[in-house]
C-alpha cells in the first residue's frame, strides 16, 4: 500500500471498478479500496441487465447514456462476461397498461431511442410460454445483459492494465474518509486529492448522514432450459413494486442467461438487515411469475440468494462532491447499478477533470436532497 495516489475508490463493486477504469484512463494513480472481494455487495448478486428506463428525465438520461457506453465497450469485453442483448419486452397486463406502454413507445420514439410495439399476437410468438391474455408488449431491442461479477472483474483489469499505478486492495477496512485522509482498521493512512464513495448500500457507514438506504431483493436461477424465454421480461407493473416506498413488493422479472439458465425476480424489502434468503418471499416471486409464465414453476431451481441495493428518496444516484472537497459520492444505483456504472464514472472523472460531460451532473448531486428538503 502506497502513502498517497491521485484518486482513492473505496468499494470494488461495478460502479467502484468503472471509476477506477475512467480515473486510470484519465492518467491517475489509482487505489481501489476493499474490504471483502470484487463484486462480493450488490455487483455480484446483480441481475445484470443494461436497459434504459424512462421513470424520469434524469433516470432516462443517464441509463440511455451508460448503456451506449457499454455498447461502445462491448467489442473489447471477453467471453466470461457473457455480454448479450436479448433485448427486453415490458409486457401489458391489461388495457390500462396497454395504453402505458404506448405512450412509453412514442417517449423513446421522440428521444431516438428504438422501441417496437407487439400486439398480442406478435408478443405471443415472441415468447411463446407466457400466458396468452396479455394485450401486448414493448421490445426494447437495445437491452443488453452481462455477468456483473466477470463485468467488474474485467473493468478493475482494465485499469490496471492502463497504467502502472493502480492499486487494488482487497480485505482493506476503511473506517473513516474526510480531508483527504483514509483511515483503516488497522491504523494505516491514505492520503488522496479525490476519495470516491462507491460502496453501495453501506456507504452510510463512511459517511453518516447521507441518504442511503438498504433494500433488499431475493433471486433465483433455474437449470438451463434454452428457448423458455428469448428477451428479457418485465411486467409494467414492476415499476409500482419499484416505487413502493416501504412495503415489501414482488413484480415479475425473467432474464435468460447466455447459457439457457433463467434468472427469475424479483423483490424489495426495506430495513430488513438479515440477508438470509427468506422462503416466503420466494413463494411470492414465484407465484407472481406464474401469473405471467404459468409453467415456469416447472423448472428446477438452482440456486437462491439476496442482496442489497442503495435507496435514494427520489431514486436517483448520488454522484458528485460533498462538502468536504476531498470526497466524493458514486452510489445510490438501487437496481440500475450495473446499467448506469459506466455513466456514474465518466460524470464523476469528467466533473473531477473540469470538462463538460456528455449530459448534466446537476440531477445527481448530492446536494440536490438538501435542497429538496428545503422545499415547501
Amino acid at each position: 500500500m502506497r502513502r498517497s495516489y491521485d484518486a482513492v475508490v473505496i468499494g470494488a463493486g461495478i460502479v467502484g471498478a468503472a471509476c477506477a477504469m475512467e480515473f486510470a484512463i484519465e492518467g491517475m494513480s489509482v487505489a481501489v479500496v476493499e474490504r471483502d472481494v470484487v463484486a462480493g455487495g450488490a455487483t455480484g448478486a446483480a441481475m445484470g441487465h443494461v436497459v434504459v428506463m424512462d421513470d424520469s428525465p434524469a433516470q432516462f438520461e443517464l441509463t440511455r447514456y451508460s448503456q451506449s457506453l457499454w455498447h461502445k465497450l462491448a467489442p473489447e469485453l471477453p467471453p466470461d462476461v457473457e455480454y448479450y442483448r436479448p433485448g427486453t419486452i415490458w409486457i401489458a397486463a391489461d388495457e390500462e397498461e396497454w395504453v402505458e406502454v404506448c405512450r412509453k413507445r412514442e417517449f423513446y420514439s421522440a428521444h431516438g431511442v428504438v422501441a417496437e410495439l407487439l400486439d398480442a399476437k406478435l408478443l405471443a410468438a415472441a415468447e411463446p410460454n407466457l400466458r396468452r391474455s396479455f394485450p401486448g408488449g414493448l421490445l426494447m431491442p437495445s437491452d443488453a445483459v452481462l455477468n456483473p461479477s466477470r463485468a467488474a472483474a474485467y473493468l478493475l483489469d482494465k485499469a490496471t492494465r492502463q497504467r502502472a499505478g493502480v492499486d487494488v486492495l482487497l480485505g482493506h477496512n476503511a473506517t473513516s474518509t474526510a480531508h483527504g485522509v483514509v483511515c483503516f482498521r488497522d491504523g494505516a493512512e491514505i492520503h488522496s486529492p479525490v476519495i470516491v464513495n462507491a460502496t453501495g448500500a453501506v456507504a452510510p457507514e463512511l459517511m453518516p448522514g447521507i441518504e442511503v438506504r438498504k433494500r433488499k431483493g431475493h433471486l433465483m436461477i433455474t437449470d438451463p432450459c434454452p428457448g423458455f424465454a428469448n428477451h428479457q421480461l418485465v411486467e409494467l407493473g414492476y415499476l409500482k413494486s419499484a416505487h413502493a416506498s416501504e412495503k415489501d413488493s414482488v413484480a415479475f422479472n425473467v432474464q435468460p442467461r447466455i447459457n439457457g439458465q433463467l434468472l427469475i425476480g424479483s423483490s424489495r424489502q426495506y430495513d430488513a438487515e438479515d440477508s438470509a434468503v427468506e422462503q416466503p418471499m420466494l413463494d411470492a416471486i414465484m407465484d407472481q411469475a406464474r401469473l405471467y409464465m404459468p409453467e415456469i414453476g416447472s423448472l428446477k431451481v438452482l440456486r437462491t440468494w439476496t442482496g442489497f441495493r442503495a435507496a435514494t428518496p427520489d431514486k436517483l444516484p448520488l454522484i458528485g462532491p460533498t462538502e468536504d472537497p476531498t470526497v466524493f459520492l458514486a452510489t445510490g444505483h438501487e437496481g440500475l447499478g450495473i446499467t448506469t456504472s459506466m455513466a456514474t464514472a465518466r460524470l464523476l472523472v469528467d466533473s473531477i477533470a473540469g470538462r463538460q460531460s456528455a449530459i448534466p451532473i446537476e440531477p445527481y448531486l448530492p446536494g440536490r436532497l438538501d435542497e429538496l428538503k428545503m422545499l415547501p
